[in-house]
């Protein structure tokens, strides 16, 4: 290296080429730096930036200035590259983001790019290296990618929705279609005692017994589907008072035929009178059936399945308790359950998001969840839930 560039420190700042750059990019914070780390110049915005002024920084390190520290960024904070080193070892130019502290104390992110300047040789006699906060970027960047996160969310819950309601609708069929038989049934008899030229007092006394029977047979067919298609509405959120044990027996109603159909044994025990919280009813209602149908997959072969309810010992807490006697969840699987698209089920039979949309429903409602497992013993889940 010629002689004059080790020993004239200003000959760079000098060159007019140097100098207009500097001018031409003064909105952003710019500083001149030897291979050696030290500042060589900076422009006023990086100075602003620092809060010191050039009597300060002339001299000094770049990583004792912004970071305050006493060694190079890559060797003083491992993960933490510097643009500095990778431009010496490459020749070439380099860019990375790096978190800076404000005066305030605030977070602000820095996009980094450093610039070699060589001599007539090819050796770097100087690095420029280029600030530009993108704090307010990055903000917005999150923001907007956070909108769409929650998106996909809600269409993910819908979708797992209808996954259920699918379910759901298949066991509701057979369960309708029994009190249709009954109700035709009743029709034919009742259509025959009316033929007859003048009821008898018995014949009046079965005829108001069928209706009675009928009229609750309808009900239970209006339930049903009520139920089936306030599960299928997609709604916005909406908090209001809420009684789980209200809630659970819907879901029991719901879930019934098919609990029936595969040998599963239900055992309830609800708190005594209203337990209510500050929830979505729809929400809440997934995310218990979410659970039933766990359980019920859980137990092919039958079983017994207990769900509980009741006020901790605070009385601040609702507690629900939905327990199974099926095949368990293996210890090296508990840790992710509640990871999405996590499942154990062969292809085809499972999306992975029921329980990570348990988790989520039970969060937004500023509630806990606990599972209690071991492989072939069942599965206890335990949701706590404010009370108002």
């Amino acid at each position: 290296m010629p002689e004059k560039l080790k020993s004239d420190e200003g000959e760079f700042l000098s060159n007019k080429g140097a100098s207009d750059f500097l001018i031409q990019q003064a909105n952003e914070r710019i500083v001149v730096l030897r291979s050696n780390f030290t500042i060589v110049d900076a422009n006023e915005a990086y100075l602003e930036a620092v809060t010191k002024s050039k009597h300060e920084i002339i001299g000094a390190h770049c990583y004792e200035v912004t970071h305050g520290l006493d060694a190079p960024c890559s060797r003083s904070k491992p993960g933490l590259e510097c643009p500095l080193a990778m431009t010496l070892k490459t020749g070439e130019s380099a860019h990375v983001i790096h978190e800076h502290a404000t005066p305030g104390g605030q977070d602000m992110y820095c996009d980094m790019v450093t610039y070699p300047v060589k001599d007539q040789a090819g050796e770097i006699v100087r690095i420029i290296e280029i600030w530009r906060d993108i704090t307010e970027e990055l903000s917005y960047r999150w923001e907007r990618r956070a909108r769409v996160l929650k998106a996909d969310l809600r269409k993910l819950a819908q979708e797992d929705r209808m996954i259920s309601l699918g379910k759901l609708a298949a066991s509701s069929v057979h369960e309708i279609n029994n009190p249709i038989q009954g109700l035709l049934t009743f029709t034919d008899l009742m259509q025959g005692m009316l033929k007859k030229s003048e009821p008898s007092p018995e014949d009046l006394k079965d005829f108001q017994h069928y209706l009675s029977l009928m009229s609750k047979e309808l009900e239970r067919c209006g339930n049903i589907i009520s139920g089936l298609l306030s599960f299928s509405r997609e709604s916005s959120r909406e908090f209001k008072s809420i009684d789980l044990n209200e809630l659970l027996g819907q879901v029991i109603t719901l879930t019934r035929h098919k609990m029936e159909l595969q040998n599963i044994q239900v055992s309830t025990k609800f708190f005594p009178g209203a337990l209510v919280v500050k929830g979505d009813g729809n929400q809440l209602q997934q995310c218990f059936l979410n659970l039933l149908f766990n359980a019920i997959e859980a137990m092919p072969g039958g079983g017994r399945l207990s769900i509980h309810s009741r006020l901790d010992s605070s009385r601040s807490n609702a507690l629900v308790t939905i327990k199974d006697t099926g095949c368990g969840i293996a210890k090296d699987n508990l840790d992710h359950i509640f990871d999405p698209f996590f499942t154990t089920k062969e292809e085809g039979e499972g999306t992975g998001l029921g329980l990570p949309i348990v988790y989520g429903v039970v969060k937004a409602h500023k509630g806990s969840i606990e599972v209690n497992s071991q492989h072939g013993e069942g599965a206890s889940f335990i949701l706590t839930l404010p009370i108002p």
